[in-house]
């Protein structure tokens, strides 16, 4: 009810007061969504561009996703894992059927579910591989994101996320991303190496596309060497990239895998790890767990998400359109000097504008994207990133690349 009576500098003015300043949001205060568009508080409506970075892939308050939400609230929500209840179990078989893996652990964030493979890996190395205890190292990649727990931002070099947040966990080696030979070295290099964490593709980083083959040649070194394969689909997962999993462009199973934000359409926390039974087996009672973990309403939530992704056939659309969205810019960057170059697959995709990381250009572009009625936010400086809900049609595409196309222009 507040927000009713709050305007868009009312609300900013409570944020900036009362919250902590860990976010640097766009000026513009939502407080309606449906579909592929959010309403301001004063009624402005938006084409959404960045779909709570890759979580509302099915679109803003799906009716399927919210009525499975009531039905599962007004029954229950949590038991914690101290008992048994009668949805997790569906759900486990559900979507390790889904996804092709024996086992999930169910976990809510996506930094969680990281944090997660991490111990799974590390806990499979000294007991199955035979590493001895405290010496794993999991291989990373430079400009990765995975999350900003204090493990995660040991291996990250974004010092705005890293720096006198120490001191740092050891056991990760970095090393440059979409480079083979860096990672065949690494690997030859030590006895201790667990596994190799990698993003398909890398998203907070600008939407940086591997080459074609990095993936599974990656995964055949791993295999090679006797190291696992994590692959961290938090965003890029659930139909994003064209395919349900980015992974599956080049066919690739991780022996690892990490999802999150779109399993439950942005509805409720859900992430996920699945893997074999071999790896997760080493997982006992007791060693890892959450509260929240696998609760009959993120289960519930999560099955009618996933429904809608096959149902609507998101994977198809999203790549259908992100090929046209891509064409369609290429062909625009070719009169305009403001744009190096767009890029990626599916519906994840970014704009290189032409200036320097530490300008405002790409922050200027987005305001100016944002009073034409389309919302998108800069990554790294001059890179934006533009990720509509997958459930978009080719209207509203063309319409959202005619507005960017306008508001480069006549910049």
């Amino acid at each position: 009810m507040v927000s009713e009576t709050l305007s868009s500098k009312q609300a900013i003015e409570l944020e900036n007061k009362y919250g902590a300043h860990n976010y640097h949001p766009l000026p513009v205060v939502l407080s309606k969504g449906e579909g592929v568009f959010v309403w301001d508080v004063e009624g402005k409506k938006y084409y959404d561009f960045l779909s709570a970075y890759s979580a509302v892939n099915q679109g803003h308050c799906h009716p399927k996703i919210i009525k499975a939400l009531k039905d599962q609230a007004s029954t229950l929500t949590l038991t914690s894992r101290a008992f048994y209840n009668d949805v997790l179990g569906a759900y486990e078989k559900y979507v390790t059927e889904y996804f092709g893996f024996d086992k999930v652990l169910p976990m809510n964030t996506g930094a969680e579910a990281v944090e997660t493979a991490i111990k799974l890996c590390r806990k499979y190395a000294y007991e199955v591989n035979g590493i001895a205890e405290n010496e794993a190292e999991i291989i990373v990649c430079e400009n990765n994101f995975h999350g900003r727990t204090t493990t995660i931002i040991s291996f990250s070099n974004d010092e705005d996320a890293r720096r006198n947040f120490g001191p740092y966990t050891k056991g990760f080696i970095k090393i440059a991303y979409n480079n083979l030979d860096a990672l065949e070295e690494t690997l030859k290099s030590s006895k201790n190496i667990a596994g190799f964490l990698v993003e398909p593709i890398q998203g907070e980083a600008g939407v940086y596309v591997p080459s074609e083959g990095y993936l599974s040649k990656a995964k055949a070194l791993c295999e090679k060497y006797g190291v696992l394969f994590i692959a961290d689909e938090v965003q890029t997962g659930i139909a994003r990239t064209g395919e349900l999993l980015a992974v599956k462009h080049e066919n690739v199973k991780p022996d690892i895998l990490i999802l999150g934000k779109a399993l439950s359409g942005g509805v409720y926390p859900v992430s996920a790890v699945f893997s074999n039974n071999k790896i997760m087996d080493v997982i006992k009672p007791g060693q890892h767990g959450s509260t929240f973990g696998g609760n009959p309403l993120a289960c519930a939530v999560a099955i009618a998400a996933l429904e809608v992704v096959k149902d609507e056939e998101l994977a198809k659309n999203s790549e259908e359109l992100g090929q046209l969205f891509r064409s369609e810019l290429g062909k625009f960057i070719e009169t305009n000097d403001l744009i190096k170059l767009v890029r990626g697959k599916g519906l994840l995709n970014a704009i290189v504008i032409n200036d320097s990381e530490d300008s405002s250009t790409a922050w200027d572009i987005c305001i100016k994207l944002r009073d034409n009625g389309l919302l998108a936010k800069p990554t790294h400086g001059n890179i934006i990133r533009f990720a509509p809900p997958l459930v978009m049609n080719k209207e509203q595409l063309l319409d959202c690349v005619e507005i960017i196309k306008k508001t480069i222009s006549e910049f």
